[in-house]
């Protein structure tokens, strides 16, 4: 251990001493509460004080933000693009005819249930 770090600790002994003293009569129980409540106060004040900061400027940093995520998109090209739409298009085409099939299908067999 280095000086500083050996100092550090005899420091952090001697106060945990001191507070175990001021316990065992009495004393350091009310002062911990109390400057533990003043510190809770003036934390949730700053976190408070930090929140309104981030929503006032948060949609202009949104925005940024999205503006520099889109710069990192890699775009298709214009005959990809045609290539995945023209396939969108064929599987919509296939799947409404499919459809078609099985919609008549049943409509023909519920005209032959009827008639008997």
């Amino acid at each position: 251990m280095s000086k500083k770090q050996k100092a550090l600790v005899a420091e952090e002994t001697l106060k945990s001493d001191n507070k175990q003293n001021q316990v065992t009569q009495g004393n350091a129980v009310k002062s911990d509460k109390k400057a533990k409540d003043k510190n809770d106060g003036k934390n949730q004040k700053k976190k408070d004080k930090q929140k309104d900061k981030k929503e006032k400027g948060g949609i202009v940093r949104k925005t940024k933000e999205t503006v520099s995520e889109l710069k990192k998109v890699t775009w298709p090209t214009f005959g990809e693009v045609v290539k995945k739409t023209g396939i969108v298009v064929a599987f919509v085409v296939i799947f409404g005819l499919f459809l078609f099939g099985v919609n008549y299908l049943l409509g023909y067999l519920a005209k032959l249930l009827i008639k008997f």
